[in-house]
């Protein structure tokens, strides 16, 4: 398996435009993530793909692409394809401008061709006529005196940086994001295919993409966690997740029909799976049970001999042979059901300012003074645009950034978790490393009691096979999860969440949104997941 360049003809195919998987099979180290998968995609095409995180979506983008091969199968594509993901094709000392001229070259490569063929017109060199049509017809195609308009558009809808002087390297990752998703939106393609689109846009960001998808003419390929965008956007969607036989399941009917299918069979599953392992249970008992009177014996009543017992010996054996082809005969062919989160109790501190901030200001990052009183129970969503100081205020009220302006107060013994947006790199450590480390250290420094250590399977977050995986092989979901489990398992009795729908999955972020809405710890929550501020409209606001 190997990277290849993204595929990009020159020219838009339109209605002829396609893309053909067949047998498509990834394996990950000794993990297969995809395999036998077969699917066409044509301008007509609104296709959204789900899963947990690690199934193989991003990898399928890769290979619908041609950025990875896959390691069996082929991809034909006729037309030209997009790729909006969330890997820079600049370095970081590159600028904005580099990026701009990168992404718009075959635009800006065919006005100078149709100006170098108006030239060789005027001069009436021979073959001139042809050469212009052939130039003109690439241009239109792609509209190409038009594009940098639209990416201009793009940037200022998506609220991105259009300094074209600026180093890619002094941006977030939001900032550079959102400079390579305008240009994307801003040029012409056929089939366009998009990795967790949604990550660092605000809501003026989210409703231009929405409307950008709506409008767009060619094919759609869409891997987002953004239930609302899935459901603007997408017709069909093709579920990763684990099912009964292993295979991937398609479904019709937009989310809603996704929804309902995949409800009703994940019900018949885990009520198969108990029946099953019900059955296996009686079995097993009935069959422990004739061992145990065939070892001991039947014990007549008094008076009776040895010929009575010496006559009930055969059946007893008969007894446990019988239920021995039973139990072997009854296979548990229904396999374990996928991972639920459970979350650990969060515990209170009744009575107790748990933090507080007053007047807390951060020169060029959180501009405009905020209070903020934080006790058990408490609810809060922040919201505001992107830059508004968002993430910069959860980093003071964490007590990791000391304000410049105002002061910040936390209670003696108050446990504060915080899910970064941007998590840390914790290189070759396994997942089950990384997680017992941290927890060490937390009943080390009296922060955790050790009856309150939750062991990491017990969370539902990451699977056995990766749980002892290195850090940096798992996906960047799994990462997320892994980082959601250490900040859980430390009891903490406030919970300051920035984007924590970010790399999850759908069902992931609908179990996530139920725990924090029963938890007694007080929750502080930034999101631009619109389901998420659906969910948690009750919640009290605060605007930046």
């Amino acid at each position: 398996m190997s990277a290849v360049p993204v595929h990009r003809p020159a020219v838009p195919a339109g209605e002829h435009a396609q893309l053909t998987a067949t047998g498509i099979r990834v394996v990950r180290g000794s993990r297969t993530v995809l395999d036998g998968l077969d699917l066409t995609i044509t301008p007509a095409t609104r296709l959204g793909v789900v899963g947990e995180n690690g199934r193989g979506k991003t990898s399928l983008l890769e290979v619908l692409s041609g950025a990875l091969l896959p390691d069996a199968g082929t991809v034909r594509r006729t037309g030209t394809l997009a790729v909006v993901d969330q890997e820079l094709p600049v370095p970081p000392e590159g600028t904005v401008g580099d990026l701009l001229d990168l992404e718009l070259t075959a635009e800006h490569t065919a006005v100078a061709q149709v100006e170098a063929a108006a030239r060789a017109l005027a001069a009436d060199r021979p073959g001139a006529p042809e050469q212009y049509a052939q130039a003109l017809a690439v241009a239109q195609a792609l509209d190409a005196w038009d594009a940098d308009r639209r990416v201009d558009l793009a940037l200022q809808a998506l609220h991105a940086v259009t300094d074209r002087s600026r180093v890619l390297g002094t941006l977030s990752v939001g900032q550079r994001y959102r400079v390579r998703l305008a240009c994307l939106l801003g040029t012409v393609h056929d089939l366009l295919l998009l990795d967790e689109p949604t990550n660092h846009l605000d809501a003026a960001g989210l409703a231009h993409l929405g409307a950008a998808l709506r409008e767009f003419r060619g094919g759609v390929v869409l891997v987002s966690h953004d239930r609302r965008l899935l459901g603007q956007v997408v017709d069909t969607v093709l579920d990763l997740d684990p099912s009964r036989d292993g295979r991937p399941r398609w479904y019709g009917g937009g989310v809603a029909g996704w929804r309902a299918g995949r409800t009703a069979e994940r019900s018949r599953w885990i009520h198969d799976h108990r029946e099953q392992q019900a059955e296996h249970a009686r079995l097993a008992g009935n069959l422990q049970r004739a061992r145990s009177r065939l070892v001991d014996g039947w014990r007549p009543d008094k008076g009776t001999g040895k010929h009575t017992r010496a006559t009930r010996a055969p059946g007893l054996v008969r007894s446990v042979h019988r239920r021995q082809e039973d139990l072997e005969r009854h296979r548990v062919d229904v396999p374990e059901p996928p991972l639920e989160l459970s979350v650990p109790e969060l515990p209170a501190l009744p009575g107790v300012e748990l933090v507080r901030a007053e007047g807390v200001a951060v020169t060029g990052r959180l501009l405009r003074p905020v209070d903020v009183l934080l006790e058990s129970g408490d609810r809060l969503v922040v919201a505001g645009p992107n830059g508004a100081g968002k993430s910069t205020l959860l980093q003071v009220l964490a007590g990791a950034l000391a304000p410049d302006v105002g002061r910040r107060t936390a209670a003696p013994g108050a446990r504060i978790g915080h899910l970064l947006q941007d998590g840390v790199r914790h290189g070759a450590r396994s997942a089950q490393e990384v997680y017992e480390q941290e927890l060490v250290r937390l009943v080390l420094a009296d922060r955790l009691a050790e009856h309150e250590v939750a062991p990491l399977e017990s969370l539902g977050l990451l699977a056995a096979r990766d749980r002892g995986r290195p850090v940096a092989e798992l996906s960047a979901g799994q990462r997320r999860r892994l980082e959601l489990a250490v900040v859980l398992a430390s009891r903490p009795h406030v919970l300051l969440l920035d984007e924590p729908t970010n790399h999850l999955s759908i069902a992931l972020v609908d179990e996530l949104t139920e725990a924090l809405a029963a938890t007694a710890a007080a929750v502080v929550l930034t999101t631009h997941d619109r389901q998420l501020l659906r969910d948690t409209k009750g919640w009290p606001r605060l605007t930046l």
